[in-house]
């Protein structure tokens, strides 16, 4: 009797090892399988895909006035115009040099007599960036963008 029933408990952990687990793929959504599948682009940067060059303004925060006023002008040549007018001192200062794509393509540093500045490219906007180069997040985040007019 034992091996009738040794035999039977042998023969259900053999079937049970044979069987392949089961993978639910009703999960998955169809985003989630289009991002398994669907390859990064690094050939397209802001650089190389957007309409980058031109006039860009905004007000930028100013610890003892009321903003500054900036303009930024990137031309295709690599080259910048930076115009900053501190509000209610009657204080202007321009600049102007050359800029540097980074590797990723998507940050320009203007390198003038004055200006050392790190602007990251988007859609018709410049970001500030901090002195490490990341953007500027906080409650003021938006105030350090300046638009292309």
């Amino acid at each position: 009797m034992m091996e009738k029933l040794f035999f039977a408990m042998v023969i259900c952990i053999g079937f049970m090892a044979c069987q392949q687990p089961k993978t639910s793929d009703s999960t998955l959504s169809d985003s989630d399988a289009v991002a398994e599948t669907t390859p990064i682009d690094t050939v397209h940067t802001s650089q190389n895909s957007l309409d980058w060059s031109g006039t860009y303004e905004g007000t930028i925060p100013c610890a003892d006035c009321p903003g500054i006023k900036t303009t930024v002008v990137l031309n295709s040549d690599n080259t910048f115009s930076l115009t900053s007018e501190y509000m209610e001192r009657n204080t202007k200062l321009e600049d102007k040099g050359s800029f540097m794509w980074h590797n990723n393509g998507s940050v320009v540093h203007l390198k003038g007599k004055e200006t050392d500045l790190k602007l990251k490219v988007g859609e018709d906007m410049l970001f500030y960036l901090d002195q490490e180069g990341e953007e500027i997040i906080g409650p003021l985040e938006e105030d350090y963008i300046l638009f292309k007019k």
